[in-house]
């Protein structure tokens, strides 16, 4: 689920944070920039974990920082292809599940990836599975264990105001599924 990616790239140093140990102000802009953001094919950055190497600073001119040329490790969340995570239901429409985790919300179980004697309930907003005549119901914020079947990483820019629909396109989504034995809500399987 969580990785080491090494990433090289060139961190400005603000004159106003000169002042402070390199390092120190070089981990922070690092954090800054790369902090929950996803870099195509590559995952969603969650921290700095370490920095391997610091180039001498450049100047640039008309610029009071200074910019370095630092190579790091990231912590970086991209669970492989049948991965089990648990998450939390957060709504279910007729197509499918929306999961989300406590830092990552753009997980979505389709309807065809739902046990197969799964059903969509309008009245309830939730799907129900009826294995030999029970009724168990996926209802939302209920804790469901889910697998990981595909990864879309999208480039996206900045959203357009003619977009009619108002949906913007997630850069990093997972689509998962709920169809085998300890799949589906956690306390269904948990005595």
């Amino acid at each position: 689920m969580f990785w080491l990616s090494r990433i090289s790239d060139i961190i400005r140093i603000a004159p106003t944070e000169l002042q402070r140990h390199t390092l120190e102000a070089l981990e922070d802009e690092i954090n800054k920039k790369f902090s929950n953001k996803v870099l195509l094919d590559t995952g969603l950055c969650i921290c700095l974990y370490d920095i391997e190497s610091i180039q001498d600073g450049m100047l640039r001119p008309g610029d009071a920082g200074i910019y370095v040329n630092v190579e790091f490790r990231m912590i970086v969340f991209r669970p492989f292809i049948g991965e089990v995570l648990v998450g939390w239901i957060s709504s279910c429409t007729s197509e499918g599940i929306k999961v989300r985790m406590h830092f990552f919300d753009d997980i979505w179980i389709p309807k065809q990836f739902l046990f197969s004697d799964c059903s969509f309930v309008p009245k309830e907003q939730a799907w129900v599975w009826r294995p030999e005549g029970q009724e168990l119901y996926l209802d939302n914020n209920e804790k469901i264990r889910f697998r990981i079947e595909q990864e879309i990483f999208s480039e996206t820019g900045p959203a357009r105001p003619d977009n009619a629909e108002g949906f913007v396109t997630p850069p990093y989504s997972l689509v998962a599924s709920c169809q085998s034995e300890g799949m589906g809500l956690v306390s269904w399987w948990d005595d």
